[in-house]
């Protein structure tokens, strides 16, 4: 389920979510636009593919700051590729309560409930039966 809609989603579903006000804004919204929702913003979770899109003057002290995108950038130091996340992480890290790492951040996680899935998945296909009768 997207992130967006796992955080709207209220208590009363299937899967409970956080009952939150979520807004969603596209690669392409204007720079000054895009500032006046993430400086509202308790969470911001930014997987746009563009490097450093988010910076320290548009978010909120004490945001979470979770970071989705990664892009391969040259170093103008060393000249050699290294990856980046959507935020600068150096400015925000200074104004937000919690932010995630790029990388390192949410790829582990993401890796780890794609082989969770995987051998969900081979074990629905070898004993389906069985796999019915246990819960998710």
């Amino acid at each position: 389920m997207p992130i967006a809609m796992l955080l709207h989603t209220d208590g009363r579903h299937e899967r409970p979510g956080g009952d939150a006000t979520v807004t969603i804004s596209h690669r392409y919204t204007p720079k000054e636009q895009l500032k006046q929702h993430t400086i509202r913003a308790d969470i911001v979770v930014a997987a746009a593919g563009i490097p450093n899109l988010i910076t320290a003057d548009m978010i909120k002290e004490g945001a979470a700051v979770i970071d989705v995108g990664i892009t391969r950038v040259q170093d103008p130091l060393t000249a050699r590729p290294r990856l980046v996340g959507d935020v600068d992480f150096e400015g925000v890290r200074k104004k937000a309560s919690y932010i995630t790492p790029v990388p390192g951040g949410v790829g582990p996680m993401t890796v780890a409930m794609l082989m969770k899935n995987t051998i969900i998945a081979a074990k629905k296909l070898l004993r389906p039966r069985e796999m019915d009768a246990l819960p998710a």
